[in-house]
C-alpha cells in the first residue's frame, strides 16, 4: 500500500509519497498521482527498466507529472549505467512526445550507502542533497497563492480507522484552508452528496513527519493531511458546504480477473476459524473495497457468496491471506478472466506484456512454457550472463505460470507483467495445461502405510495423521487426469510373521503450497478451502460417484 510523509529542506516542505510498482496494485498508482506534482522514477542500474517501470511511468506521463530519473545501485560491479540510460530514453520516447516531460534530469545513487550524484564520473557522492535540490528546481510547487482564496476542497486517497477518532481520511488539499471545527460535506466522484446530505465537523487534523504523527490546527492548499470527523470514502471529495463540484480524479482501470468468496462448507468447516458466516465475510469484503478501490464486488449466483474482481492473482491472494490471518474460514473459487464484449458482439480477453529475466542456458524452458500458453516473443536481448525475454500472452495463459516457471528454473527466473490490450482468445487451446490430481475417496486420518502406495502415483500434499475427507485433493498426479485414491487404508494386523510385514514407512515431506501457488494449481471443478491453519484443495462435488456422473454428462463432445 502507498505511504506518505513530509520532510523539511532549505525552508521548503517536501511531501513524499511511495507507491507499489506491481501492476496488480496499479490503482494505488493511479489515485496517488492526483496527490503529487512530480515523480521520481527509480531504476536499477543493472536490470534497467522493467514491466512495472513502464506501467508507472506511463501513468505519470499521461497525468503530465514532471519526472526525475534516479539510477540506483550504481555502486555495484557490473552495472550498465550507460546502456540503461539509453533504455530509459527509449522508454520515454515510446510513451510521450511532450518535450517538457522529455527534459528530465538523471541522477546516480546508492540508497544503501546514502548518496546521490548528478555525474556518473564523480562517484561516490557525498549525500542526497543533489536530488533534493533537483526536486526544488524541477518539480512545480504545490502551493499556489490563488488557491488559498477559494473554498476548501480535498480529494480522499486513503482511509483508515482509529478506535478513538473513527474514520480518518488522507488526501491533498486542492483549494482553500481547513481548520479544526470547520463544517464540511462529502461529494462523490459523480458530484452527488454521499449518504445523508448534512455537514460534519472536522475533529482532528494531523500529518506524518518521518514516522511521527504531528497534530496541527489548520492545513492549506498544497498540503497532504489527514483529518477525522467525516464518513468519506476513497475518491470522494471533502469540501466546504458551498462547494458543488468534486475534485477531478484519475479514472481507475477496470479489473481483469474474478474469484468467488463464500463461507467454508467442507466437512472440516468450523474447526479452526472463528469467523464463519457469510454475513461476516460480506461485511469484511465491503470494508476492504472502501480503501482498495481497484477491487469490485458483484453478486454471485450463490446468494451466500460474492464475486471479488481485481487486477491480478497477487492482489486477491493478499486479500485472502489477510482474511485468513484474521480468523476467517472461506471457500474461494478458481480465478476467472473477465472478458469484454465490444460493439461487434465479439468477446475479447485481456493480454499481458510479460518480461522474464533468466540465465541464458535456461531460456529454452521459458520459451517452451510460453509457447504452451500461446505467448508471442516480442523482444530478446542479453544482459550480462542473463537473458531478457519479452512476450505478449493472454491473461488466461498466465494463470499459474509464475509458479510453473520458477519451479522449472529452480528459482532462477524473474517474472514481471503488465496489462497490454484486449483481443480474441481461443479458450480450447488452454486445456490440459495443468496436471491431474490425486483425490481422496475416503474420510478419516491419512495413514503412512496407505500414503506409501499413493506417493508412487505423484506428489503428496498431506502427511500421515492429517484429517482427510472424500473429495479432498491430497496430491498431484504424475499423469494427466484425476485419480481417486484411498489414503486412509490401515495396515492389517496379524499374529503371523512374514518377511515384508515389518517394512518401514518412508515418505518424502509433503508439498506445502502458499495461497498464490494453490490459486495457480486449482482447476475449474475445484475450490480452495481457506482456514487460519490450513489451505486445502477439494472438488466442488465431494462424492466420487456423483462427480463421475457429472463429468460424464458434461464431457465435451468430439468433433
Amino acid at each position: 500500500m502507498s505511504k506518505y510523509t513530509r520532510l523539511h529542506y532549505k525552508d521548503h516542505v517536501l511531501h513524499v509519497v511511495d507507491t507499489p510498482g506491481h501492476a496488480d496494485f496499479g490503482g494505488e498508482v493511479e489515485r496517488i498521482l492526483s496527490m503529487v506534482d512530480g515523480v521520481i522514477l527509480l531504476v536499477d542500474a543493472s536490470e534497467g527498466p522493467m514491466s512495472q517501470t513502464k506501467f508507472v511511468l506511463s501513468k505519470a506521463l499521461a497525468a503530465n507529472k514532471k519526472p526525475i530519473v534516479v539510477m540506483n545501485k550504481i555502486d555495484r560491479e557490473g552495472n550498465r549505467a550507460e546502456e540503461v540510460e539509453g533504455e530509459i530514453m527509449d522508454l520515454f520516447f515510446a510513451l510521450t512526445s511532450n518535450e517538457d516531460l522529455l527534459q528530465y534530469p538523471v541522477f546516480y545513487a546508492s540508497a544503501r550507502q546514502g548518496w546521490v550524484s548528478n555525474n556518473v564520473k564523480q562517484l561516490p557522492g557525498k549525500d542526497v542533497s543533489p536530488l533534493l535540490d533537483a526536486i526544488l528546481e524541477h518539480i512545480p510547487a504545490a502551493s499556489d497563492p490563488s488557491k488559498l482564496t477559494k473554498p476548501f476542497a480535498m480529494s480522499v486517497n486513503t482511509i483508515q480507522t482509529d478506535l478513538h477518532l473513527g474514520r480518518i481520511v488522507t488526501g491533498k488539499v486542492e483549494t482553500g484552508t481547513v481548520r479544526i471545527g470547520d463544517r464540511v460535506k462529502v461529494l462523490t466522484r459523480e458530484g452527488s452528496a454521499a449518504g445523508v446530505e448534512t455537514t460534519m465537523k472536522v475533529s482532528k487534523l494531523f500529518y506524518l513527519q518521518g514516522l511521527q504523527r504531528v497534530d496541527v490546527t489548520e492545513a492549506n492548499a498544497g498540503e497532504i493531511v489527514s483529518l477525522a470527523g467525516t464518513e468519506a470514502g476513497v475518491t470522494d471529495t471533502v469540501c466546504a458546504p458551498e462547494v458543488t463540484t468534486p475534485v477531478a480524479t484519475i479514472p481507475i482501470s477496470p479489473p481483469i480477473i474474478s474469484m468467488t468468496f463464500g463461507p467454508n462448507d467442507s466437512p472440516l468447516a468450523g474447526k479452526e476459524g472463528n469467523k464463519l458466516t457469510s454475513s461476516l465475510i460480506k461485511e469484511r469484503l465491503k470494508r476492504e473495497i472502501e480503501n482498495n478501490v481497484t477491487l469490485q464486488l458483484r453478486p454471485s449466483s450463490d446468494p451466500e457468496a460474492l464475486d471479488v474482481q481485481g487486477r491480478g492473482e497477487l492482489q486477491i491472494g493478499i486479500l485472502v491471506e489477510t482474511m485468513r490471518r484474521e480468523g476467517f474460514e472461506l471457500t474461494v473459487s478458481p480465478p476467472k478472466v473477465l472478458a469484454q464484449i465490444g460493439e461487434d458482439r465479439v468477446e475479447r480477453e485481456p493480454f499481458e506484456e510479460v518480461t522474464i529475466d533468466v540465465d541464458a542456458e535456461m531460456q529454452g524452458l521459458v520459451i517452451e512454457a510460453m509457447s504452451n500458453r500461446k505467448g508471442q516473443l516480442l523482444e530478446y536481448k542479453d544482459i550480462g550472463n542473463r537473458s531478457r525475454l519479452v512476450f505478449t500472452v493472454p491473461s488466461r495463459g498466465m494463470m499459474g505460470f509464475r509458479y510453473e516457471i520458477v519451479t522449472a528454473t529452480r528459482g532462477n527466473a524473474t517474472v514481471n507483467s503488465i496489462f497490454s490490450h484486449y483481443d480474441e482468445v481461443n479458450k480450447t487451446e488452454f486445456q490440459g495445461l495443468k496436471t491431474g490430481k490425486l483425490v481422496s475417496m475416503e474420510t478419516g486420518k491419512a495413514t503412512g502405510y496407505s500414503l506409501m502406495s499413493v506417493a508412487e502415483r505423484g506428489t503428496l500434499y498431506v502427511a500421515p495423521n492429517e484429517e482427510i475427507y472424500e473429495g479432498m485433493v491430497i496430491g498431484e498426479n504424475a499423469k494427466q487426469g484425476d485419480m481417486d485414491v484411498n489414503p486412509c487404508k490401515p495396515k492389517k494386523l496379524s499374529n503371523v510373521r512374514s518377511t515384508g510385514s515389518e517394512e518401514k514407512v518412508q515418505l518424502a515431506p509433503p508439498k506445502r503450497m502458499s495461497i498464490e501457488q494453490v490459486m495457480a494449481n486449482v482447476d475449474d471443478d475445484e475450490v480452495i478451502e481457506i482456514t487460519p491453519k490450513s489451505i486445502r484443495l477439494r472438488k466442488r462435488i465431494l462424492d466420487s460417484g456423483a462427480r463421475a456422473r457429472w463429468n460424464k454428462q458434461h464431457k465435451p463432445q468430439a468433433k
